[in-house]
């Protein structure tokens, strides 16, 4: 089977096509799996590094005020229709998936009207513009919060399968992973992430943390982002006796090593980063991005929190000393932490790409007989 993978743009857009590559591989080991994205997203780095071929169209969001990038966006909209096509005839997939970003507009609706078995996949509780749209085209719907029903009209095709996630994430020793990182034993390990393009408050606020108020307490891999890597990382100037427990990245790679070793997570509230906290069954602090449609993250947030799995800052309560107080409280007391850790598993979903999967196969089945 020929599988076209459209998605790009961030981790939480592209960390979801690959779970479902993984899964399509191990039951069709030879099956063909493209994706499709944007020279400027993460997928150029990641998609590569798994072992698939990528492919690029020219395609860029839409900003709310019209200016002159208006211009430039509707130009490359309307030539990345005609990429699409030129790119599906090419290829000749057997079915074509969306997992998110700009790049699924085209590559989806091209391949809906030539009749090409189609599945998009909405991560998040309130879904985007892009899949609301396509929703009216392709075959199936495939949602991770139940949430999310009331903005599709098309419910015959909306199927709730939850957030597909790598299975790497599972099965993984906590000592192993530990001691692969080089964490100092006997302490604590704290991982910051704000996403795969890094958060400017929360990278600000750790920094600060590290300088004014650390001491010591806990091993901390703290990712920045690539963007922002080098001005972070040269304005922390912590004592020298502390900075073996700090290790300052501008992105995790191997994030399933991370989270195994992980005691505490302080991390955004993206549907992908929520999914993969309910499944390695990891307590975190979340704070949840408001620059976000609908405020969708601090929905995802609250729904682990009422959990029991999280604690939720908001990005305009933040700062170094709840933050730093927030960590220290957590980890000090390890049967809190332990209950946490059991609470954030209760709405796992296992097997959420093995029913996106059963989907694509249906979808395929379907046009074959029509």
């Amino acid at each position: 089977m020929k599988v076209l993978i459209a998605g790009g743009g961030t981790g939480g857009h592209i960390n979801p096509g690959l779970a479902i590559a993984k899964y399509i591989r191990e039951q069709q080991p030879h099956s063909e799996i493209t994706f499709v994205g944007t020279q400027k997203g993460l997928e150029t780095k990641l998609v590569p590094r798994e072992g698939y071929k990528l492919e690029t169209i020219t395609v860029r969001g839409f900003k709310r005020k019209i200016s002159f990038d208006t211009v430039v966006a509707v130009k490359e909209l309307i030539q990345s229709f005609f990429e699409a096509s030129k790119l599906i005839k090419r290829i000749k997939p057997d079915v074509v998936i969306g997992t998110g970003g700009y790049v699924c507009g085209p590559v989806l609706y091209v391949a809906a009207k030539k009749g090409i078995p189609t599945l998009i996949h909405e991560s998040n509780a309130f879904p985007g513009v892009t899949n609301r749209i396509l929703a009216r085209y392709v075959d199936y719907v495939a949602i991770s919060f139940k949430d999310s029903e009331k903005y599709f009209k098309q419910t015959a095709k909306l199927v709730h399968t939850g957030n597909p996630v790598r299975q790497e994430l599972l099965n993984k020793n906590k000592a192993d992973a530990k001691s692969k990182l080089d964490a100092v034993k006997g302490k604590p390990l704290i991982v910051v992430m704000g996403g795969s393009r890094g958060a400017r408050k929360i990278n600000e606020t750790v920094a600060e943390m590290l300088n004014n108020y650390f001491k010591g307490e806990f091993n901390i891999i703290f990712s920045t982002g690539e963007q922002q890597f080098e001005t972070i990382n040269s304005s922390i100037k912590i004592d020298e006796k502390y900075k073996s427990l700090v290790k300052v990245v501008p992105y995790i790679y191997d994030v399933d090593k991370v989270y195994a070793a992980s005691d505490l997570m302080v991390c955004r509230a993206g549907a992908i980063t929520i999914s993969e906290l309910q499944t390695m069954g990891i307590p975190s602090i979340l704070i949840p991005s408001p620059y976000v449609t609908a405020n969708h993250q601090e929905h995802n947030a609250r729904s682990l929190e009422r959990d029991g799995g999280a604690v939720v800052i908001l990005e305009n309560e933040l700062n170094a000393a709840a933050l730093y107080t927030q960590i220290c409280n957590l980890i000090s007391n390890e049967n809190l932490l332990s209950k946490m850790a059991t609470n954030a598993t209760k709405n796992r979903m296992l097997d959420s790409a093995s029913k996106i999967y059963s989907l694509i196969l249906s979808a395929y089945e379907n046009k074959r007989k029509s």
